[in-house]
């Protein structure tokens, strides 16, 4: 831990002296907050990029991603979940979307964005850590559960999900494809006879959706702030604000966000993607308001099920290590979402923040009180920014009540979820959180220099 914390703190160094130098299961699916009614899936336009630069296979792959036909309902695209104008992530602020065949089944998880999946690697057990440093471990893959392999193998989940694009079998989708105006450009792209072997033509549209992902530079562009501040380019020059959210970001003695989403040199020559692909248990507070988890035996665990079969436990509650795990997203494009973590249950990034901060010492704000007495008016230093804003007194605090506690013992230990006794001062003060957000919200893409600052208090 001690050499990993000296070389994030070399990795700001260089940083700060450039800067002197001047899935859900349902990756496809609509959502439900804690706070929101359901709602329809809103269709999203087709991205700028042009499509006389994309190979054959990508062009139909980008028809195929908007077509809405491919789906049950016939009202459902990938495009519906993943929409180019929210960074190909979901349009809206619920936590789980809506699916099936009339668009009324729930998913269960929430869906992530579809940027900067380009260089993730494939799952293994003991992925090498891209730092050189961490010792290996459960990394990379596709969904919040790595339980695939590749963007093709991804986009073949939400086409057959009872409860996303809700088609019947493989023949329904090819069938849809043969009748497409766009049929012809598949015949191109695939041959005369590309629709005789429909497990074949399945695989073809696949490979086409994973080709339009991978050559499309709206799925990779690489346009934030951070971009040109890290290329040393005109309108990179970071505001106090921001190197301090910087150096919060890297430190391993306060932030410490980079032991994870880690923005050095990466795997297969890329930078900056601002995760490592490992796999982490955190103790995500459990969404009551995703209609799966109001049945209590149903447990989502990650990478030890129940989507992802082959690292089941062998038995209730047997030693297994992948219990709880889930993978570390992309911190690009952060601020731009309105839900977190895999089950949705945090709704903004200020809110994230304070979950990583506070979560051990004040876990009562995050999870619920069983047998205490609430009281008719909080205590005014109680925290208003949790889940939980009714202060009680006795009782026991439900910590970690989505994870069974027979694995708990697999939640990560490392600041600020360092496991701080309950009532001790937390790792980050509110000036801190104010200049990381400062920070984070130069990572979303599309930024123009001379921008003024999207955070309040962010220039100074």
């Amino acid at each position: 831990m001690r050499s990993k914390l000296l070389y994030c703190a070399s990795i700001l160094a260089l940083s700060l002296l450039s800067a002197c130098g001047g899935p859900n299961s349902n990756p496809g699916a609509s959502s439900t907050s804690a706070n929101s009614s359901s709602a329809s899936p809103v269709p999203a336009p087709a991205p700028s990029a042009p499509t006389s630069n994309l190979s054959l296979t990508a062009q139909v792959g980008q028809k195929l991603f908007f077509d809405q036909n491919l789906s049950g309902s016939g009202k459902m695209s990938c495009a519906t979940c993943h929409d180019p104008n929210f960074a190909y992530a979901a349009p809206n602020n619920l936590a789980v979307q809506l699916g099936g065949p009339a668009l009324t089944l729930p998913g269960t998880r929430a869906v992530p964005s579809l940027r900067y999946k380009n260089i993730t690697p494939a799952y293994a057990d003991l992925l090498d850590n891209p730092d050189g440093i961490s010792a290996p471990g459960p990394g990379g893959g596709f969904t919040a559960d790595g339980r695939v392999n590749t963007l093709a193998q991804q986009a073949a989940i939400p086409l057959l999900s009872p409860n996303e694009m809700a088609n019947t079998n493989v023949a329904a989708i090819v069938s849809k494809i043969q009748n497409a105006s766009y049929a012809p450009l598949f015949l191109q792209a695939f041959g005369n006879t590309a629709f005789n072997d429909t497990n074949a033509a399945f695989q073809n549209a696949t490979q086409a959706l994973q080709a339009f992902q991978m050559e499309d530079p709206s799925f990779h562009p690489y346009s934030s702030k951070f971009d040109l501040y890290a290329a040393n380019k005109l309108g990179g020059a970071l505001t106090a604000a921001e190197v301090r959210g910087l150096k919060i970001y890297s430190d391993p003695t306060t932030g410490n966000c980079a032991s994870c989403h880690y923005q050095g040199a990466g795997l297969n020559g890329s930078s900056a993607l601002f995760t490592d692909f490992s796999y982490e248990a955190i103790g995500v507070p459990r969404n009551t308001n995703i209609p799966a988890n109001q049945d209590p035996t149903f447990i989502d665990q990650g990478i030890c099920g129940p989507f992802r079969t082959d690292h089941l436990p062998a038995s209730a509650n047997a030693p297994d290590a992948f219990c709880g795990l889930f993978k570390t997203p992309t911190l690009r494009n952060v601020a731009t979402r309105s839900v977190f973590f895999h089950n949705g249950v945090i709704t903004s990034l200020l809110q994230a923040i304070q979950f990583y901060n506070t979560r051990d010492t004040n876990p009562e704000i995050w999870y619920p009180t069983v047998g205490g007495t609430p009281l008719k008016t909080n205590s005014p230093g109680f925290p208003t920014y949790g889940l939980i804003t009714t202060q009680y007194t006795g009782g026991t605090v439900m910590k970690f009540n989505d994870l069974p506690a027979a694995y708990q013992k697999n939640i990560d230990s490392q600041l600020p979820l360092d496991g701080r006794k309950p009532g001790s001062a937390p790792p980050l003060t509110a000036q801190n959180i104010s200049d990381l957000i400062c920070f984070l919200n130069i990572l979303t893409d599309g930024y123009q220099p001379g921008q003024t600052p999207t955070s309040p208090g962010c220039t100074n």
